[in-house]
């Protein structure tokens, strides 16, 4: 491989060389390093990715955020999203926002995002959500109720990873419906009695990102979606800190890292 300057965000890496690695966890479970400038590859063939087309610092943008856009993609797999169906996000972060453009993608009619961030929610309904939620707990679970004629949804995507955002997701979902989590849990219990007796799959978990670069990256690359639009702050190497403290206080969504 072509020594390169590293293009970096959490997960995936792009090159100038225009190549994608994918330190993915599901896939290399003696490599959990995924930010790591320098990393061990020891499976390099199923790991890259070749990126062909205009190589213009936006692309970088958008190939760069393609581990979130995976996570939100695998989010809506495990949740059974499809054609016709409604779907509610919890999380306006950058994977819930992801999580919508996926919902999108494979043909949800009816999409919900549970967020109280204005200029959040304002992009969510740019990729293509049709509601937003600001509520929280009992009132979020009412008003979903009452914008889907107190059926829930059909499929539930949790990318925030709290007891209060699982047990709101657990909530919404209809009976026979399912929730994909892929927010990071916080508690290692879930509830049993709702999802057992309502018939609600629950599924989830890191994402195999690299699965799913095949199918993802030629909608990157036309311009059919846009996950790069979640980079609203760019560092240098010397202002990461900066950045992580920027995403702690909900001032950036997501933060992109250029090392020049």
């Amino acid at each position: 491989m072509p020594s390169s300057t590293l293009r970096r965000t959490s997960g995936v890496t792009a090159l100038k060389s225009r190549v994608i690695l994918d330190a993915d966890p599901c896939q290399q479970s003696d490599l959990f390093a995924p930010q790591a400038l320098n990393a061990p590859l020891p499976s390099i063939r199923g790991q890259t990715c070749l990126v062909g087309g205009d190589p213009r610092p936006s692309r970088d943008e958008e190939v760069s955020d393609l581990d979130v856009m995976g996570t939100g993609h695998h989010a809506a797999l495990v949740a059974d999203v499809g054609p016709g169906k409604t779907v509610a996000v919890v999380g306006d972060g950058a994977v819930g926002l992801c999580g919508v453009i996926a919902a999108k993608r494979l043909g949800a009619e009816q999409i919900i995002i549970l967020g109280r961030h204005h200029e959040r929610t304002i992009l969510a309904k740019e990729f293509g959500a049709t509601d937003v939620v600001s509520e929280r707990g009992d009132e979020a679970v009412e008003r979903v109720l009452e914008l889907t004629n107190g059926s829930g949804a059909h499929s539930v995507l949790e990318c925030v990873g709290t007891e209060q955002a699982t047990i709101t997701a657990i909530s919404i979902a209809r009976p026979g419906g399912a929730v994909g989590r892929v927010g990071v849990p916080q508690n290692e219990t879930i509830p049993a009695e709702a999802p057992f007796y309502n018939n609600v799959t629950i599924a989830g978990g890191p994402a195999p990102v690299r699965a799913y670069l095949d199918e993802l990256l030629p909608d990157v690359l036309e311009g059919r979606i846009e996950p790069g639009r979640v980079f609203d702050k760019q560092v240098g190497l010397d202002e990461v800190p900066d950045g992580y403290r920027a995403m702690a206080a909900r001032e950036a969504i997501k933060v992109l890292i250029d090392p020049r």
